[in-house]
């Protein structure tokens, strides 16, 4: 996921694991759960809340973005290409 794609996420919006599986092979979802928190003094940071399951919540950074794509056919490319 690029740093634009990130920007432009809404709450609700499902993204997908590009390293984490479920049992069946599929890509983990993940869930926007918030809105995307963007800083005015360090415009290359970021900051949106995920959801995943009941219990597991985390924060998509910068640093991160690697790690989730906008739909499952290229999470799954992601895991076969490493």
């Amino acid at each position: 996921m690029t740093f634009d794609e990130a920007k432009n996420l809404t709450r609700g919006q499902i993204l997908y694991h590009t390293h984490h599986r479920n049992a069946d092979g599929t890509p983990q979802r993940w869930r926007v759960n918030g809105r995307v928190r963007l800083w005015k003094r360090n415009p290359a940071r970021i900051r949106v809340p995920l959801k995943h399951g009941l219990w597991s919540y985390d924060y998509l950074d910068e640093s991160r973005l690697h790690l989730l794509c906008l739909t499952a056919d290229e999470a799954l490319k992601e895991m076969h290409n490493e």
